[in-house]
């Protein structure tokens, strides 16, 4: 569709009207030639002597090119731009950080997978979570790992293929032995800081009790719940487990309830992918769409045809000078003979 930024630049159209009757005519001092038959001469050419000077006039053709290349100009002037179809954008409206312990304890082998074959705990989750981050829509992701301390593995981005690669590639006890929950759940608050958007959740899967963090996981909740963050939290070590090694499911609900999100126990990896079901339906993915329509300046066209316009009558005119000047074959063998 043609639209004009400036389409005020039409009431200039009448402009060169103004001119022609409100400025007095150009005037051109020569040295004159005084001959007794200047009224014969006149008559000749077709001018029309004034007092003073002569006024010489423009035949039809050249006052239509001037107001053509006139009406071209003001056409560009009024930035001409084609709209192009309206595109849409997908805005993310939450930001959703996952937090995965990868403490000693997420070693041990007491899942099944799809095929049926015995793995490891942070296997089992990585293969869920590769699933649950295939059919995000709408989030931004990020995932901080945690062992005696938090890292932050991957920052809030749209790019899920980059959190699933990420995730694939971490192993257990690269970030320590021991288990910093409280701290995760700090760095996780730290990262929303610069969050914009109104939905903030985090999903924490651990598999043991804090042993590591300088702050406690009750208190990081409440800090979390006064951001405006809401916590689910994933159990997925074994509850008959003792020491270090401990599944302190208290903590892990206290966090949930504290900022109003919910407590999950995967004791296999069915019940882990059900999770994320459950997950789904308490967190609703609202998508924001965002319009514009692609806008592209085209002034250089009228332009391009005045050019054009302007050069080819100056051609024609010099062509046809160029004729009157040549003489007529028939010209020349008469003064040969």
């Amino acid at each position: 569709m043609l639209s004009f930024a400036y389409p005020w630049i039409v009431l200039l159209v009448p402009l060169p009207l103004a001119v022609w009757f409100w400025l007095p005519p150009h005037v051109e001092l020569r040295i004159g030639l005084r001959v007794p038959f200047f009224d014969r001469l006149a008559r000749l050419s077709g001018q029309d002597p004034v007092s003073g000077g002569v006024v010489t006039r423009r035949d039809a053709g050249r006052w239509l090119v001037l107001l053509l290349v006139w009406l071209l100009v003001l056409a560009a002037l009024a930035r001409p731009q084609w709209i192009d179809p309206p595109l849409h954008r997908e805005v993310p409206t939450r930001d959703l950080l996952v937090l995965v312990d990868l403490s000693g304890s997420m070693d041990t082998k007491d899942f099944v997978d799809a095929s049926g074959k015995t793995v490891d705990r942070l296997t089992a989750v990585k293969q869920v979570l590769d699933d649950f981050l295939s059919r995000r829509k709408g989030d931004r992701v990020g995932v901080v790992v945690f062992g005696d301390a938090p890292f932050a593995l991957v920052p809030f981005t749209t790019d899920l293929d980059l959190c699933r690669l990420m995730l694939r590639d971490t192993v257990v006890g690269m970030a320590g032995p021991r288990t910093a929950f409280g701290d995760a759940i700090g760095l996780g608050i730290g990262l929303f800081a610069k969050s914009t958007v109104k939905a903030k959740t985090i999903i924490a899967l651990t598999d043991g009790n804090d042993t590591m963090s300088k702050v406690p996981p009750a208190e990081a909740a409440r800090v979390a719940k006064d951001k405006g963050i809401v916590i689910h939290t994933v159990a997925v070590g074994d509850p008959r487990a003792a020491g270090e090694d401990k599944l302190d499911e208290a903590a892990l609900k206290q966090v949930a309830d504290t900022t109003g999100g919910g407590f999950f126990r995967a004791l296999d990896r069915a019940q882990l992918a059900e999770i994320y079901n459950r997950l789904d339906a308490i967190e609703t993915r609202r998508v924001d769409t965002v319009s514009f329509r692609p806008r592209r300046d085209i002034y250089w066209m009228p332009l391009a045809v005045g050019l054009v316009l302007t050069l080819l009558v100056q051609a024609l005119r010099l062509a046809g000078r160029h004729r009157r000047r040549t003489p007529a074959p028939t010209e020349l063998a008469g003064a040969g003979r």
